[in-house]
């Protein structure tokens, strides 16, 4: 009997990624976003049960981090639900890490459903899709942690690791940590987007203070500052995350894709040449 998917975060940087593999390959897949219908919010579990009706398999993105306060209780709430109505197997993306993640990965792994977890480097898309674009764009890039050499995986890397994980039972019961192939500090990642881009952008090494106090003077949300103040003091400055995982070519037979080779296609989008005020 073919297996329903339900990918929650559907929309997002790995979630429509997994979507596409699973619909390029026939499978009968069902987007959990704000957008879709019925529509899936994290802050409202009225109607996670319509939701998750008739799904086997589901991939779980919590937005914006399982570390964030409530994260746990909220996929202790999903898990009981999912269990309530048949879902049978679990992928959660986990965050490279986090303590707190890692409770949640435990509510998953004690749940009685099949599970693979997915633990993930800082992505690479962070500089293309997300909250590092800006800086890039205005061609100056303060942050913190100069000296930290960072595995930056690829987006599609993990979207075909968890594909797998859902579609392949060779997967229950395992943790994948995943990376890219090899360690950038901040300033090799602006090297290598300036020489992608062939524009001049500057790497300029700040403290963390000063990093969250200007989030504070863009009007960031307080929940946003502390999160970032605690993925930059608490992940980035553990020396165990500074590692390079091979689990990318155990899964799927090949490499990880490599920063310079993102850096290229991501230039090739024109992504970075929209021109921004530096904040």
């Amino acid at each position: 009997m073919e297996n329903k998917y339900l990918v929650i975060g559907g929309t997002g940087k790995t979630g429509r990624k997994v979507v596409k593999n699973l619909k390029e390959t026939g499978r009968n897949v069902r987007i959990a976003s704000r957008k879709s219908n019925p529509s899936f919010e994290w802050e409202d579990p009225s109607n996670w049960g319509e939701v998750l009706k008739d799904i086997d398999r589901m991939y779980i993105v919590f937005y914006p981090d399982l570390a964030v306060p409530g994260a746990y209780e909220a996929i202790q709430k999903l898990i009981d639900i999912a269990t309530s109505v048949g879902v049978q197997k679990a992928v959660l993306l986990s965050g490279k890490g986090e303590k707190e993640a890692e409770r949640c990965e435990k509510l998953i792994a004690n749940s009685g459903m099949d599970y693979t977890l997915v633990r993930a480097s800082w992505f690479s898309q962070n500089f293309s899709e997300s909250f590092f674009v800006d800086p890039i764009l205005s061609g100056d890039v303060a942050l913190p942690m100069p000296d930290v050499k960072i595995p930056f995986v690829d987006t599609g890397d993990i979207a075909d690791v968890v594909t797998a994980a859902l579609t392949d039972d060779q997967h229950n019961g395992k943790t994948y940590e995943v990376t890219g192939p090899r360690k950038l500090t901040f300033a090799d990642v602006v090297s290598e987007i300036s020489k992608a881009t062939g524009s001049n952008i500057n790497y300029r090494p700040i403290s963390l203070d000063e990093y969250t106090a200007g989030l504070k003077a863009a009007g960031l949300p307080p929940d946003y500052i502390w999160l970032f103040e605690y993925l930059f003091r608490e992940v980035l400055g553990n020396p165990d995350n500074q590692i390079v995982s091979h689990d990318v070519e155990r899964v799927l037979g090949r490499k990880a894709t490599d920063f310079s080779d993102f850096a290229a296609a991501a230039a090739e989008t024109g992504v970075w040449e929209q021109k921004v005020s530096s904040i």
